[in-house]
């Protein structure tokens, strides 16, 4: 890096990847070698050593101190950090001595954590500690340690499979050996699965055909993929796979009138008819548009079906295993919105997904779910949705854990029209209190803020709530953490005259 470079970092002031200390000492080494965790646990980042992080003052480092930062920078990534991280260490000439820059990349082995044993992830431009289970599990995913499509389902036997369904999967995996039995769309009930196995590898069991395609493992238990796959009610065994789909009247998911709701137990089923769920949800809610001169034409729907298709299936295939969280499918007046839990894997970047750029998140579940829905696995998808040239937004929120496709609808705004169905229902429905829910978040909370709001079932003061975080009671952290659920309207002090109270606690508020 050039001085000019160290300049313009410091005028940014610290953010996610970058992190100043004036000095590396004994005394603060350990928040250090916590940096370095938060950073090998997230994207990597920078520590710049040599710049004040209250002042933004650039304090050169002497020649004697160079050599001692950068060997204690040395001895914290390979004793302060579990398993050790390697450190690429630059000293920058800067007027008056010297800044040392230690620059550490993403972690191949996560997740990491410290010499105490708490792991640690950046959030903004301060780190938090983890102690959720599946935060854990998606940083083992992100580096291969840990496939949560291949994990173990207990009590899931073949006698809880949708036999159709399965049947479908192996007509079209193994299209070439059924065409040569005979097997086909018309006759497919003709034939049993343990014959359809027997087709596939001359001898073998249907037991023994899934234990070969990787569906069973060698202790007998089912994957889950073999669950999301082929389970008559999967949701038995895995309640958080589902889909929620809700029409709503207005704009506002704070709503309580809406035109059409899927009902759960409608949507119990494996991924195939999950899917096909969805599209029926979509084509009785959204209008069909005349797109020809003639009046008895056949209308489209407003929405391009194509892109419809593709990011209803990335929904379904994409999103995180380790977040127990459903799938959630939103029809607003104007626009449609589908939340997958789980933001972008592997370092993606939503200018990767325009370009068509796939980096399956499940890849055992991506490589078979292609033989039962609409894509292929080829990466294209995205890029033939978009030549639809529908009017779509893509939201990455790191902090939810949640990835967001957002279609605008032409024409719909403001008013209470734009389905084709559930006029009766509309009109049974009362006062939409949408006007009310404002200050509702618009996307769930995350698990720390969670966290602090259950906290403050009782009131809480700032420190309690600091201490709780493991951080300092800084009005900097007051504001990153209490002043937003504050604005959401999910916490409110006990004294609102006076904020600046020394006495001052902050409460949940009862709805």
């Amino acid at each position: 890096m050039t001085r000019e470079e160290i300049l313009r970092l410091r005028d940014t002031a610290e953010q996610t990847r970058v992190q100043f200390k004036e000095r590396v000492t004994r005394d603060n080494k350990y928040d250090v070698s916590c940096e370095m965790v938060a950073q090998s646990n997230y994207h990597g980042g920078k520590i710049v050593v040599g710049i004040d992080d209250k002042t933004g003052r650039v304090n050169p480092l002497s020649y004697q101190e160079v050599q001692e930062t950068t060997n204690l920078l040395g001895s914290l990534a390979s004793e302060g950090v579990v398993p050790q991280v390697l450190l690429d260490i630059e000293t920058v000439i800067v007027e008056g001595g010297n800044v040392v820059v230690a620059t550490i990349k993403e972690g191949l082995n996560k997740p990491y954590h410290d010499s105490k044993g708490i792991v640690w992830v950046k959030q903004g431009a301060d780190k938090r500690k983890v102690f959720d289970n599946a935060e854990l599990a998606e940083m083992m995913s992100q580096c291969g340690s840990f496939a949560p499509d291949e994990a173990a389902v207990n009590d899931f036997t073949i006698t809880d499979m949708d036999e159709q369904v399965l049947k479908k999967y192996l007509l079209n995996r193994f299209s070439v050996a059924m065409e040569r039995s005979g097997v086909n769309e018309t006759n497919l009930r003709d034939y049993t699965l343990e014959q359809m196995a027997h087709f596939v590898v001359g001898g073998i069991s249907l037991e023994g055909l899934l234990r070969n395609l990787r569906f069973m493992r060698p202790d007998g238990r089912m994957t889950v993929a073999a669950v999301l796959l082929f389970g008559k009610y999967p949701q038995r065994w895995l309640p958080a796979y589902t889909v929620k789909c809700i029409s709503y009247v207005g704009n506002s998911v704070g709503g309580t009138t809406f035109r059409d709701k899927v009902r759960d137990e409608d949507m119990e089923g494996c991924l195939l008819h999950q899917y096909d769920t969805i599209m029926n949800f979509y084509t009785r809610n959204l209008r069909n548009v005349q797109v020809e001169k003639e009046f008895n034409s056949l209308g489209k729907l407003e929405l391009p079906y194509v892109a419809l298709v593709e990011f209803t299936v990335n929904a379904l295939v994409h999103r995180s295993l380790n977040w127990k969280a459903p799938i959630r499918i939103f029809i607003f007046d104007d626009r449609v919105e589908i939340h997958s839990p789980g933001e972008l894997p592997n370092v993606l970047t939503v200018e990767d997904i325009m370009n068509g750029t796939s980096m399956p998140r499940n890849e055992f579940l991506f490589t078979n779910a292609n033989y039962l829905l609409p894509y292929t696995g080829a990466g294209t998808g995205i890029i033939r949705a978009m030549e639809e040239k529908p009017e779509v937004t893509f939201e990455n929120y790191e902090s939810a854990h949640e990835f967001v496709v957002v279609f605008k609808r032409k024409g719909n705004q403001g008013t209470n029209q734009g389905t084709n169905q559930g006029t009766n229902q509309e009109s049974n429905q009362v006062g939409n209190q949408e006007s009310n829910q404002q200050k509702r978040p618009r996307h769930p909370l995350t698990k720390v803020q969670k966290d602090i709001v259950n906290f403050c079932s009782v009131p809480r003061s700032s420190q309690e709530i600091m201490d709780r975080l493991g951080i300092s009671n800084q009005s900097v952290n007051r504001k990153r953490h209490i002043q937003p659920l504050v604005d959401l309207g999910v916490l409110e002090m006990t004294n609102p005259g006076t904020p600046n109270d020394r006495n001052q606690k902050y409460r949940k508020i009862r709805k």
